[in-house]
């Protein structure tokens, strides 16, 4: 399970992608994107962009489809020629205060391959940063009202806040205790000053005391764009002392990681980084905890 030079070398489960294809504009907020994001990402996209790394499972996570069509996404991902394991499941988008959502939920669920949902609630001070307009919006009845649905079906949410809305989600994850929640790309760690780092290192810390929720490592370079290994390093060993072993998993982010890395590059920091973790550990945050959580079958 590890190279000549003792870095980890096992299978990989990349638990956050995107696939896109921009000769049809169905993702709003790609339209006047630049580099990578200017072109379509497809099979053969994430395949080269990988080359050299044992990917034996992704998840298909959401993309910003054009709203009010929940489903044409998943009949698009469904017809693409990609090998098996590639967005092997999907994690869906609803609006979960729509009247509509319930079902639009059960037909996710009946899908087969769908088993999380993901809503964006990520605010932030600076409008332009945010998200969602709403900060506590996850504090919303109706939007509790589709979670509860979400929750009698089985599936998953994608947890996208950031450190300022922490606190109340803790609170969410607690009046849940049944639903898993996974946090995307580390929690979001947008200020990068001490005080803003302890902000959200504390807001992790607290997250990690309900046991239904785990975190994705995901797009580390995303709020660091002019990173270095020493940068990274803090992010990824806060994201594992807080949730431990058994509740992080890493993932790529691909494309969006390639705005400021390289797959190789942030799939490098992550086995350097994590040189110290047991093999088991090592198996545990590199593809197990994915495939348990995400129900992948690997």
């Amino acid at each position: 399970m590890r190279d000549a030079t003792g870095l980890y070398a096992g299978p990989i489960i990349d638990p956050h992608h995107h696939l896109f294809d921009r000769s049809l504009d169905k993702h709003p907020w790609l339209r006047g994107a630049t580099g990578v994001l200017a072109q379509s990402c497809l099979p053969a996209d994430y395949l080269r962009d990988t080359a050299g790394y044992n990917i034996v499972g992704t998840v298909h996570v959401e993309a910003g489809w054009e709203p009010g069509e929940p489903f044409a996404e998943l009949d698009w991902l469904d017809a693409l020629e990609k090998p098996d394991w590639m967005a092997r499941r999907y994690v869906g988008n609803a609006i979960l205060e729509a009247p509509e959502t319930p079902a639009i939920l059960d037909r996710y669920a009946a899908h087969g391959k769908v088993v999380g949902i993901r809503d964006i609630l990520s605010w932030h001070p600076d409008p332009a940063r945010s998200f969602s307009r709403d900060r506590h919006r996850m504090s919303s009845p109706a939007w509790q009202a589709g979670l509860r649905h979400l929750d009698t079906l089985g599936l998953s949410f994608d947890l996208m806040i950031s450190p300022w809305q922490a606190s109340e989600a803790l609170e969410l994850a607690r009046a849940f205790p049944n639903l898993q929640f996974i946090i995307n790309h580390c929690g979001s760690p947008f200020d990068r000053t001490d005080e803003g780092m302890a902000h959200w290192r504390a807001g992790l810390t607290a997250l990690a005391s309900a046991p239904n929720v785990a975190i994705k490592v995901s797009d580390l370079v995303a709020y660091d764009p002019n990173w270095s290994l020493d940068s990274l390093r803090p992010v990824v060993l806060d994201c594992l002392a807080a949730f431990g072993s058994e509740r992080t998993m890493l993932a790529s982010d691909h494309p969006v990681l390639g705005l400021a890395a390289t797959f190789d590059q942030a799939y490098g920091a992550f086995k350097l980084i994590l040189k110290e973790l047991s093999d088991d550990e090592s198996q545990a945050v590199f593809w197990k905890n994915a495939n348990r959580l995400y129900r992948i079958g690997m």
